[in-house]
C-alpha cells in the first residue's frame, strides 16, 4: 500500500468534511476515494471517519491522527525535494580534483567563488596530476577534475580550453637571464627539469617535442616537483625548468630572483612544470630516474660529475661571473619565452552524463580563478586534440 498516497486521501477528505469535493480537489472519482479510505482504516486498525448520508464527520481516532498525518506528508515533500536536489547537483558531496602546479592564490580564489555560488554542497578535494584523475575518472571515483591537455578524454565532457604560456626559471648569472625573452635555442648546454612523466606523459612528450622543434634539446631531463628542489637544481646544476608567470613572485626593485631570500626570510619559490606527485629519494640528495617516476627522461644526480664539462665546454660562452672571479649571482629568475612556444593548457573535465549544478559550479569557479589569478586566457584556435603513438599535437 502507497501510505503516503492513502494519508493524502485522509486529509482531503478530513479537511473538506466531503467525499465528493475530496476526490474533485485529489483528481480521482469518489468511488477509488472511499475504496482508499477503507484500505487505511484497515491498515491502521482504528475508523478515522463517521459516516452518515449527510454528512462525513471524524472519528476520535481520526481526529487524533490528522495532524500527524499532515506531518508525515510534509516530510515526505521534505524528502523529495532533497532527493531532487541532491540529483541536480545542488547538495551533497562534489568529489574534485586538482593539478599540483596551480598556485595558492589560485586555489584560494576557486574555493571562495565555488562556496559562495554553491553553499549547499560539499566539496571533497584532491591534489591529483590529470594521470591519476583520469584513473579515478574511469573507476567512478572522481565527479570533476581540473585537467591537462594533451590527454585521452574519451569518455569525458570539457569545459573551455585555457592557456596559461610558459617561461623559463634559470639561474640569475646565466647569460640568458640578461635577455628580456628568451629563445628556447639559447637554452643549449643546460640540462632539463621536468615533472615525472606518469604524471602526465602526453604533455611530457609534447613539451620536449615542441623544444627540439624550436632548437633546444637537453642533454639531460632531470625530474622534481618541489619548489626547494627546482630552485636547488637550478642554482647547482647548470640547469633550467619551465613555469607559468603566476607561479612565481614578481621581481622588485631590489632586482631578486625567484627563490631568492632576504635575510631572515623564507622567499616564495616556484615549482616546474605540473605533472605527478612521485617524490625524490630521500637522503640521497638526487632525482631518482627510475620507477613509476622516470619515464622516457634521463635523470642524473644534482652533484658534480667528474666528466661533466664546465659551462664554457657546453654552451660555448664564457660565465660573465667566472671572468670577473667572483661566484654567479644567488637567485633563480623567470624569463618569458621567445614567441611564447610553451603552454599548460588546462580545461575542467567530468565523466559524461554527471553534467549536473555542482560540475557546473565547479568548472565556472575553476575557469573564473585562473583568469584572474593564472592570467589564463583561452586557447585558440579551438581544435581537436589528435592521438600520436608517443603524443599528442594540436593539428
Amino acid at each position: 500500500m502507497d501510505l503516503v498516497r492513502h494519508l493524502e486521501c485522509f486529509v482531503a477528505v478530513a479537511e473538506e468534511s466531503h467525499f465528493g469535493r475530496a476526490a474533485a480537489r485529489l483528481g480521482m472519482a469518489q468511488p477509488p476515494l472511499s475504496q482508499r479510505i477503507q484500505r487505511l482504516e484497515r491498515h491502521l486498525g482504528v475508523r478515522l471517519f463517521a459516516r452518515t448520508s449527510r454528512q462525513v464527520a471524524l472519528t476520535e481516532a481520526g481526529a487524533l491522527l490528522l495532524d500527524e498525518a499532515r506531518e508525515v506528508l510534509a516530510r515526505s515533500e521534505a524528502l523529495l525535494a532533497t532527493a531532487r536536489r541532491i540529483r541536480d547537483g545542488e547538495i551533497g558531496l562534489l568529489r574534485a580534483a586538482l593539478p599540483p602546479d596551480l598556485s595558492g592564490e589560485t586555489v584560494a580564489a576557486l574555493l571562495a567563488r565555488f562556496s559562495a555560488t554553491a553553499s549547499g554542497l560539499q566539496l571533497e578535494l584532491h591534489e591529483l596530476p590529470t594521470a591519476q584523475q583520469l584513473q579515478r575518472f574511469a573507476a567512478h571515483e572522481l565527479d570533476v577534475g581540473l585537467i591537462h591537455h594533451p590527454c585521452d578524454v574519451a569518455g569525458l565532457k570539457l569545459g573551455p580550453v585555457l592557456r596559461r604560456e610558459l617561461g623559463v626559471l634559470l639561474p640569475a648569472g646565466a647569460p640568458a637571464a640578461a635577455l628580456p625573452e628568451v629563445p628556447l635555442a639559447s637554452l643549449t648546454g643546460y640540462d632539463l627539469i621536468l615533472f615525472p612523466r606518469a604524471g602526465a606523459p602526453a604533455v611530457y612528450d609534447d613539451l620536449l617535442t615542441t623544444c627540439a622543434r624550436n632548437g633546444y634539446t637537453p642533454s639531460a631531463v632531470r625530474h622534481a616537483q618541489g619548489a626547494s628542489f627546482v630552485r636547488g637544481l637550478v642554482l647547482s646544476a647548470e640547469a633550467v625548468a619551465f613555469s607559468p608567470r603566476d607561479a612565481h613572485a614578481p621581481e622588485g626593485g631590489s632586482g631578486r630572483g625567484i627563490g631568492s631570500e632576504p635575510a631572515g626570510g623564507s622567499g616564495q619559490g616556484t615549482g616546474p612544470v605540473p605533472g605527478a606527485d612521485a617524490r625524490a629519494e630521500a637522503g640521497s640528495g638526487a632525482v631518482s630516474g627510475h620507477g613509476p617516476g622516470a619515464g622516457s627522461g634521463r635523470a642524473a644526480a644534482p652533484e658534480a660529475d667528474p666528466n661533466r664539462t664546465d659551462h664554457r665546454e657546453r654552451t660555448g660562452r664564457t660565465d660573465p661571473a667566472a671572468e670577473a672571479g667572483a661566484p654567479p649571482p644567488p637567485g633563480v629568475v623567470w624569463r618569458p619565452l621567445s614567441g611564447t612556444p610553451l603552454a599548460l593548457r588546462h580545461s575542467v573535465a567530468w565523466p559524461g552524463g554527471r553534467g549536473d549544478a555542482a560540475v557546473a559550479a565547479f568548472a565556472e569557479a575553476a575557469t573564473h580563478a585562473l583568469r584572474t589569478t593564472a592570467g589564463a586566457l583561452p586557447d585558440l584556435p579551438a581544435r581537436p586534440l589528435h592521438l600520436r603513438p608517443a603524443s599528442e599535437y594540436w593539428l
